[in-house]
């Protein structure tokens, strides 16, 4: 008979990325908070996410698509007016075939803005609908834009700058993981949290389990994120760090996922993060060089370009196998 064991708390805790090894050499979650989970199975209405992914795109893309946007519809519009004969736009002067498009394509952005100066008109019926259904388009293609740029202003976001390396260095008599962050944002951070979590494939009965550790920190909340923040986990007896070598993290495909969250003080809202080291990206024996200095007013200064600067240390304790 089959005895039943109670699973403990920890053993129960889902993190939400599954104890299953898809691949190994892939990341759970990418640089800059996004999962690396690929979905599939929906149908392609499903799977339109304009809004969302107007949102979420950079400046870059989003101002290109939106000039992008702008003259594919004018083309659009210019092409019909073209098609039905440029003779129902009353003050067309161009002679060319070329010059009648582009009087055609400057009246469209004229009609689409609504802007209208009165030298070209439509006449007719026919080029008086047209007219008219581009104003409707215009109205309602500006009002989206609008809103799109009024919710990616308005979205509260933790604008944080992270160290590109971990570090392993000596911390109190032991040593310590550490990364680092920055606040470049004006906005005060106020209550900032930080939780780390310690991914690591095990092999458990000749298959292989991802496993999930949470890592105590020197400490986890700071009032007020106006410098630096050097996040340290001490590799005490305690800590999944403890005698592991570079590669122990390397064969176990180790990550350490990072969680941020934070008060912003301008948007009166909570802002997220999330960002992630993979087992490459820790330095053993190393030592952050200090990024705060002083202004010319005397005024303590933060200086960012410094924020992945370390230099070689030796480590403490008796794991001089910790070495890369």
């Amino acid at each position: 008979m089959k005895i039943y064991r109670r699973k403990s708390e920890e053993e129960l805790r889902d993190y939400g990325f599954g104890t299953k090894v898809v691949d190994r050499n892939q990341r759970l979650m990418h640089s800059d908070g996004s999962s690396n989970v690929r979905k599939k199975g929906l149908n392609f209405f499903e799977n339109l996410q304009f809004y969302h992914s107007l949102i979420k795109m950079s400046w870059t893309k989003f101002n290109l698509l939106v000039v992008a946007s702008y003259i594919v519809m004018n083309f659009f519009f210019a092409t019909i007016y073209t098609l039905i004969g440029v003779e129902n736009l009353a003050g067309i002067m161009g002679v060319t075939p070329f010059e009648k498009f582009m009087d055609s394509f400057f009246f469209s952005a004229q009609t689409l803005t609504t802007l209208g100066y009165g030298r070209i008109n439509p006449t007719g019926i026919l080029a008086s609908t047209i007219a008219a259904i581009e104003s409707m388009v215009g109205l309602l293609g500006f009002a989206l834009a609008t809103g799109l740029l009024y919710g990616r202003f308005s979205r509260p976001r933790a604008r944080l700058v992270f160290s590109d390396k971990s570090i392993i260095a000596p911390y109190q008599g032991i040593n310590g993981w550490m990364f680092r962050f920055a606040n470049k944002s004006r906005s005060e951070l106020l209550d900032a949290e930080v939780n780390i979590i310690l991914t690591m494939i095990t092999n458990e009965d000749g298959k292989e389990v991802r496993k999930f550790f949470p890592l105590e920190l020197e400490r986890n909340k700071i009032t007020m994120l106006s410098m630096s923040w050097t996040v340290v986990h001490p590799i005490d007896e305690k800590s999944p760090l403890k005698d592991l070598t570079y590669d122990d993290l390397k064969n176990s495909d180790a990550e350490f996922l990072i969680f941020f969250k934070a008060f912003d003080d301008t948007f009166a809202d909570t802002v997220h993060t999330r960002t992630s080291y993979r087992y490459d990206q820790v330095v053993f024996g190393a030592k952050f060089i200090t990024v705060i200095g002083k202004g010319k007013d005397g005024a303590p200064e933060l200086n960012f370009s410094g924020i992945n600067d370390f230099e070689k240390v030796d480590l403490n304790f008796e794991a001089e196998k910790l070495t890369a």
